[in-house]
């Protein structure tokens, strides 16, 4: 059976723990609704609509998932000054968000994904957005930001959620390590294509199969060669230094490779829990946000990848893009034995 008083103590852990979100916050929008008939104008479906809804996704989706789990989020992050920035800041009210983190700029819209959802199915999905870096000055205000949250409310662990929307670029990424590294912080880094061989000396980084593959430039199929995966891994942590790499793989699971003082590095495959996947939108959110906070409570590399790796595929079973519920987490960490 699982440790039950071990699990208690770790969610117990997580209501002591701050947790600093810096990244790409954005709005996923939704609209809901019926097919019964194609249109005329085009072979396409009509969608007669039932519900809209506006969820936080991006960096704020990762703020979510910690202030679910009972931990303090600061997320910082720039956002522009339209209509769209005001239903973002409103949503982070409605969650009991600080928004003290979020900076807006009249350079860029706020990140909006539009999926219009008929029956049950995604249809569609129109993206309205800026993805050039955010300017010169706004990555010096967002620097003083990250700054300012760091020496003021002192987080235990920090998470740089990158979507290559602009708001994490290079001058960003070394000064909050730097930062970090003299604050004694770990980072942990959800990485996109345009800098990903920027992280160096960071905790936690936590790429997908795709993202590795483009990073190293290849188009091997390592989900059938378990040894190049593995020496691929290895290729990619040696380069960047990092403590612990995560390798999420879809439905076959992830794949871990971590540093122990005594006996150098390990590799384990996590395979993937049997589930009824609804929807994956959101799932690499919640998998960086359960695994760091997990970090900063204190458990191995191989059981906080083992908890994000439940709790990636619990999201998966929800429509739409959804934090993780704390007590289904424990209840499927109970059920599962995974402590």
């Amino acid at each position: 059976m699982s440790d039950t008083r071990l699990e208690n103590d770790l969610f117990k852990k997580f209501q002591d723990l701050c947790v600093m979100v810096i990244g790409d916050a954005m709005i996923d929008s939704y609209i809901w609704g019926k097919v019964n008939r194609l249109s005329p104008e085009a072979p396409v479906p009509i969608v007669d609509v039932v519900e809209r809804s506006n969820r936080l996704g991006g960096a704020a989706n990762v703020a979510l998932n910690i202030k679910s789990l009972g931990a303090r989020p600061i997320l910082c992050s720039v956002i522009g000054e339209d209509a769209t920035s005001k239903t973002l800041i409103q949503l982070m009210r409605d969650y009991e968000l600080d928004e003290d983190g979020i900076l807006q700029s009249n350079d860029r819209i706020t990140t909006t994904k539009f999926r219009i959802f008929g029956n049950n199915t995604q249809l569609l999905r129109v993206d309205e957005e800026t993805t050039h870096p955010i300017l010169p000055n706004d990555q010096s205000r967002l620097l003083q930001t990250i700054k300012f949250q760091i020496q003021t409310k002192h987080p235990d662990i920090i998470i740089i959620q990158d979507y290559d929307k602009g708001v994490i670029t290079q001058y960003i990424i070394q000064n909050t390590i730097q930062l970090a590294t003299e604050a004694g912080i770990k980072v942990c880094v959800d990485p996109k294509h345009l800098n990903f061989w920027a992280y160096n000396n960071v905790f936690l980084f936590k790429p997908n199969l795709k993202e590795l593959k483009n990073g190293l430039k290849s188009n091997y199929n390592y989900l059938l060669d378990k040894f190049n995966l593995e020496e691929a891994i290895m290729i990619l942590q040696e380069n960047i230094n990092a403590d612990i790499v995560l390798v999420t793989l879809s439905d076959k699971g992830m794949v871990i490779r971590y540093s122990t003082e005594n006996d150098g590095f390990h590799y384990q495959a996590i395979p993937a829990h049997l589930r009824n996947i609804a929807d994956v939108s959101g799932a690499g959110d919640t998998v960086i946000s359960v695994a760091s906070l997990c970090l900063a409570a204190g458990l191995s590399p191989l059981d906080a990848a083992k908890i994000a790796n439940v709790a990636g595929g619990l999201v998966c079973e929800e429509l739409g893009v959804v934090p993780v519920n704390a007590k289904h987490l424990s209840e499927e960490i109970n059920r599962l034995e995974i402590l």
